[in-house]
């Protein structure tokens, strides 16, 4: 696909290209493209009253054209103006010639609850949000009424965020099989899985550098998350000695949440669950997917729904207070009554967390290089099962909580996480609103330092990343962690801290 854009060398090209993906996902932008491929051409011109776009789509012989203005005022930034009007332009071009409306409309980030909670912030109403997600930004008005509602739901759970709360993530980026749809960094090869012992010992040993700093520094850790790959790919053994390393610099009994995303059914034993209970795990996954085998086995899981059902069984057996399913809305082979199956089930089980994710896949993953067409823009029976799954939650008592997108999802739908009051993962709200700090510890992770400004604060969030090693390989040798340390301490040292 090839992007034009004329006029305003302000423009987000970045932003422009999401919009496209929206119509045509799966594509690439290059300069060069064959004749049938499409390409977009804007036009962006801004004055000091309004931002117009002219748009124009060539695709397969066909043309489509578009124009939008938007008037400028005191409630929007120049560059949200430009975003608004863009949007606009892109959405009536492309959705003529393609005849479709994206149910997010404009909205292409990670967090389409965040521009709610803006709103919500500065004064709007539950309602005015509502309509002016849907008139500015081309949500349909389910869409945004779950927006509003989860933005909403986050602002109670959050309260008043503190200055020196803090939370913690420890990875595990090992799994017993790969999913073909997944792209995260997890290792499945008998020789990859064979450096999980040098790797724990290297693990337990940041622990102890890094949540002993977290402490030095008088910070409060408010939940910790111990997620994978699978983390329970560990022997009874490995997942005591790394229970037992947290609970020596941590005290898990002031956490507000301790959550094992044991996640694959195949790894769940009742010896690994006792010990998780027994060092004050509060919150583990234990996630089918899917309740078809035949959809399972296309998928590459390596469970059966009979591994699940003795999982979800021992999980609830240990004590463990809040178990989470998670469940996926356009797998291969799935539909309609596939899932409303598999759902009905899910909610007869009761659990206290049920999230769906809507199908995404990403350039890594192993089901592109098998050849199947995974890319599908208006999802088929997608759009049916997420709706199924969130009129249905609500009638069995949960709530929508957290929610979030990602690109080239089926039918440009979302994730949305479910809960039972009381049973919200705290960790899943604390790491998407960016309120406090995250300290992550093992290959791949993120530690995201915080300084959290209020809306109407006057002042805005600072965030700073520290990165691991990515792969497990490079991380065992690679010790950066007097580095890190000094980088944390600083951040800091420069607010008072």
């Amino acid at each position: 696909m090839k992007l034009h854009i004329t006029g305003n060398t302000d423009v987000n090209t970045y932003y422009v290209q999401t919009l496209c993906m929206i119509f045509f996902p799966g594509e690439k932008f290059s300069d060069e493209v064959e004749a049938g491929e499409p390409e977009f051409f804007l036009d962006v011109t801004e004055d000091a009253a309004a931002v117009r776009v002219f748009a124009r789509l060539l695709y397969q012989e066909k043309q489509t054209t578009a124009e939008a203005c938007v008037i400028k005022d005191g409630a929007r930034t120049s560059d949200r103006t430009r975003k608004i009007c863009i949007g606009q332009a892109v959405l009536d071009a492309a959705g003529e010639m393609m005849h479709y409306h994206p149910s997010w409309g404009m909205l292409t980030g990670v967090r389409p609850s965040k521009i709610a909670t803006e709103m919500l912030q500065s004064g709007a109403s539950k309602a005015k949000v509502r309509k002016m997600l849907s008139s500015e930004y081309l949500v349909i008005p389910k869409k945004a009424a779950l927006a509003t509602d989860v933005a909403l739901r986050e602002q109670e759970i959050l309260g008043t965020p503190g200055a020196r709360d803090c939370s913690l993530y420890v990875s595990i980026p090992f799994c017993p099989t790969r999913c073909s749809y997944c792209s995260f960094v997890s290792y499945t090869s008998q020789r990859l899985l064979s450096l999980i012992p040098d790797y724990l010992t290297m693990l337990c040993a940041e622990i102890r550098r890094k949540f002993s700093l977290v402490r030095e520094l008088g910070l409060t850790p408010k939940s910790l998350y111990i997620g994978g790959g699978t983390p329970t790919i560990l022997d009874a053994a490995q997942l005591e000695v790394l229970l037992s390393v947290i609970g020596e610099t941590v005290d898990v009994s002031a956490l507000r949440e301790y959550t094992l995303e044991s996640g694959r059914p195949d790894t769940i034993t009742a010896e690994k669950m006792a010990i998780a209970a027994a060092h004050g795990v509060t919150r583990v996954c234990v996630n089918p997917q899917t309740l078809c085998e035949e959809v399972l086995r296309g998928v590459g899981r390596a469970h059966t729904v009979e591994d699940f059902y003795r999982a979800y069984d021992i999980a609830r057996a240990s004590g463990i207070q809040c178990i989470n399913t998670d469940l996926i809305v356009g797998l291969p082979g799935d539909n309609f009554d596939l899932f409303f199956r598999t759902f009905n089930e899910i909610v007869r089980l009761d659990p206290e967390n049920i999230t769906v994710h809507t199908f995404c896949v990403k350039r890594a993953a192993e089901i592109l290089r098998q050849g199947k067409r995974v890319y599908n823009l208006r999802g088929g029976d997608a759009g049916k099962c997420v709706d199924y799954s969130q009129i249905r939650a609500a009638e069995a008592g949960y709530l929508p909580y957290y929610m979030y997108r990602q690109k080239n999802m089926v039918g440009n739908f979302e994730n949305v996480g479910f809960s039972k009051p009381g049973f919200e993962c705290l960790y899943n709200i604390y790491m998407m609103e960016e309120v406090h700090s995250i300290f992550a510890v093992g290959a791949g992770a993120v530690t995201k330092l915080v300084d959290y400004a209020p809306q109407g604060s006057g002042k805005k969030s600072v965030i700073r990343r520290v990165f691991n090693a990515k792969y497990p390989y490079e991380y065992l040798e690679s010790d950066k962690s007097a580095e890190v340390a000094e980088t944390i301490a600083e951040f800091y040292r420069e607010r008072g801290i």
